[in-house]
């Protein structure tokens, strides 16, 4: 049996800089040290923070004194604005680049007096930090049923799928002709959907590594299993299960932009482990006894 892991999987760049961001922070500030929310979706991660003094506080009244980091997903300007009114509180913001160009994208579209139209998933962080740059009467599509205004403007949750933003797409273009579009979707999602899908038809099936929280990593999964391969999703490697196996030629692994390399390669490790192990006990039990 082979193992293939996805040509790109594993961190993103924004992930990497936020995590790495809140490891120099916990190492260096002698105050207490936070995030609004876990800084990505992933439950290892955010362990593993919190074993070196980062603490997850998930609402904003609670935030008192020290070091507060923003999360990758960003957060509400009415919130950061509240948060940066506070005294003895630093801010570190680490949202992502391109989830800050998304928020840059929605204020544009807010300001052209449009009425912004977020395709997504309405209670992600990134999506509710979205709404609210994209104003009063913004709303969030997922495939339900939205009231269109005559002059819309369109982005995307960052880590949509395209198929689900063309399919969208679509459906508001039945329901308006004034439309400005502005594609938000990470170029790291588009080719980490890519590399899955061809490693996926290729497969006998399909390992997806990642916090079970995370969208983007769900919807890898998804993609898998529309491709008809049998498809796991799993936290870490402790979840796999030998009969998954035994059948397969080729297994094929990818993770999502918030899982880290090293779990990939345990999970990489520990299937090499569970096949060794069956091919050994296949080998005992064809061996004929000995005669007496």
């Amino acid at each position: 049996m082979k193992i293939e892991v996805a040509k790109r999987a594993g961190f993103c760049f924004g992930v990497k800089r936020a995590v790495k961001l809140a490891y120099e922070t916990a190492a260096k500030s002698k105050q207490t040290v936070c995030t609004l929310g876990p800084i990505i979706h992933n439950p290892q991660v955010v362990k593993d923070l919190e074993s070196w003094g980062v603490k997850v506080i998930e609402k904003p009244s609670r935030v008192k004194q020290g070091v507060l980091i923003i999360r990758s997903h960003g957060v509400h300007p009415r919130v950061l604005q509240q948060l940066r009114a506070k005294k003895g509180l630093s801010i570190i913001d680490a949202t992502c680049p391109f989830v800050t160009k998304a928020q840059n994208a929605a204020a544009c579209l807010r300001d052209e007096g449009r009425q912004v139209i977020i395709i997504g998933e309405k209670e992600h962080p990134e999506v509710i930090a979205l709404k609210g740059y994209a104003g009063r009467d913004s709303v969030v599509f997922n495939h339900n049923a939205v009231k269109v205004g005559p002059r819309i403007g369109v982005l995307a949750q960052t880590t949509l799928s395209t198929d689900d933003f063309v399919k969208a797409l679509m459906y508001l273009g039945s329901k308006t002709n004034d439309i400005h579009l502005i594609n938000t979707i990470c170029r790291a999602t588009q080719v980490r959907q890519q590399d899955t899908m061809q490693l996926a038809k290729r497969s006998d099936l399909m390992i997806v590594v990642g916090g079970r929280n995370s969208a983007n990593t769900s919807r890898l999964a998804e993609m898998c299993r529309k491709v008809g391969k049998p498809t796991y999703h799993v936290e870490t490697e402790d979840e796999l299960k030998a009969k998954w196996f035994s059948k397969a030629k080729l297994v094929g692994v990818t993770a999502g932009a918030s899982t880290p390399d090293a779990l990939v390669r345990k999970v990489v490790r520990r299937i090499r482990d569970i096949t060794l192990n069956s091919k050994l006990k296949n080998q005992k039990s064809k061996k004929p006894s000995s005669s007496r």
